[in-house]
């Protein structure tokens, strides 16, 4: 299961997410989304659990909790919609 986690504490890292998660079971990844630029978190972030069922527990246990001083949100990421098309540059015309 794909979990998103957002609202994130911008000093929080990989393995402090994996630490919270590995509470409910076995994680299979931790990205933390960082800004391209300036190198630092973006507040929101991916967490892989091997588990359907010890993914579900884990939204429903963290989700509006603290963690390192902010309330985060939690729940299933939406699938990644691969066909997304960046805007026409023609002005709608074909």
């Amino acid at each position: 299961m794909n979990i998103f986690c957002a609202k994130l504490n911008y000093d929080t890292q990989e393995e402090d997410l994996r630490s919270a998660f590995e509470t409910y079971g076995e994680v299979s990844s931790v990205k933390i989304i960082m800004d391209k630029f300036s190198g630092r978190s973006k507040g929101y972030g991916f967490v892989e659990m091997a588990d359907d069922s010890e993914g579900q527990a884990a939204i429903d246990g963290l989700n509006d909790t603290e963690l390192h001083g902010r309330t985060i949100v939690v729940k299933k990421a939406n699938p990644r919609d691969d066909n997304r098309r960046g805007g026409s540059r023609d002005g709608g015309y074909r």
